[in-house]
């Protein structure tokens, strides 16, 4: 006997689900779609802030002047140094303070309070409250360590320290978004491995690399994607901190890519950089997902 699994009202369900769908789908495709769609269209045409028109068929040409850019090589080697020093000693610290946090019993509540202060600032904020603590002259700093006898130091205007200062800013803004992540995927891991472990006399830091590491491992893929991602289109703090300065110390890609648009008044050009970059990120996110998932 053959039943039919699609009654009138079944396929009346599904016609009222397409319809709830419906405006959200067209938000996305306006906020997303739509943008990606207009620099992909811009790229392949001479558009200038100075003739803002599409007249001019270019075809490849802003892609092929995109690799001639004085900088974009200083740029991305920048961007590659950011962005490793930034998510490596995030997972690091973050993984730490996970650990710490799974094992407090006691005020919990109250360190989540203190862990998500820094992820609830807006990013433009932060920028400018620690580009205010970090002035060399009138900063809360450098007046703090010229009490135990250092001499002020140029945090943002010198090139060997403007550079770390803004990933440590970077670090202090989203260690908490990888704390999170990493603290939930801790808290739903099964107790019995570790009883069973402790049983069979193995040391903490044991039961750490064989069992909470590997249970981890798609918790941890996922963060250490996000955050790379996240960290490549790091705008807001090099904007407000020091403008891709000083000299290309901190000229990260995506304000290489808005001082093209803005100040060379190319926005064709930009567009190419744009879609280039957003082709490089999905490439090494695929191929980063793919490494970090064939480790057993």
């Amino acid at each position: 006997m053959k039943f039919h699994t699609r009654t009138p009202i079944r396929r009346r369900d599904r016609r009222f689900g397409r319809v709830l769908v419906m405006p959200g789908l067209s938000v996305l495709l306006a906020v997303v779609v739509f943008p990606l769609g207009y620099a992909l269209l811009t790229s392949f045409y001479d558009y200038t802030l100075i003739k803002p028109t599409y007249d001019n068929f270019v075809g490849l040409g802003n892609y092929r002047g995109m690799l001639e850019e004085a900088y974009l090589g200083t740029s991305l080697w920048v961007t590659l140094k950011f962005v490793i020093a930034s998510v490596v000693i995030e997972f690091s610290l973050g993984m730490a303070v996970a650990v710490a946090m799974n094992a407090v019993t006691r005020f919990k509540s109250f360190y989540y309070i203190i862990l998500l202060a820094p992820l609830l600032i807006n990013p433009v904020v932060v920028g400018l409250m620690w580009r205010m603590l970090l002035h060399s002259e009138l900063g809360i700093v450098n007046y703090v360590i010229g009490l135990a006898g250092v001499a002020p130091i140029n945090w943002l205007g010198n090139p060997k320290t403007a550079f770390w200062t803004v990933v440590l800013v970077d670090i202090w803004h989203q260690i908490s978004f990888m704390v999170i992540l990493l603290l939930a995927g801790l808290s739903s891991l099964p107790r019995e491995p570790y009883e069973a472990a402790r049983m069979d006399g193995a040391s903490p830091r044991l039961c750490f690399i064989h069992i909470t590491l590997p249970l981890m491992r798609p918790v941890i893929i996922i963060a250490l994607l996000l955050r790379f991602i996240f960290a490549i289109k790091t705008f807001d703090i090099i904007y407000i901190m020091t403008k891709g300065g000083p000299g290309v110390a901190t000229d990260l890609i995506s304000y290489f890519i808005y001082r093209a648009a803005f100040f060379g008044l190319d926005i064709g050009r930009a567009s190419a950089m744009s879609v280039a970059l957003l082709i490089l990120i999905l490439v090494l996110t695929t191929y980063l997902y793919r490494y970090m998932r064939s480790f057993k």
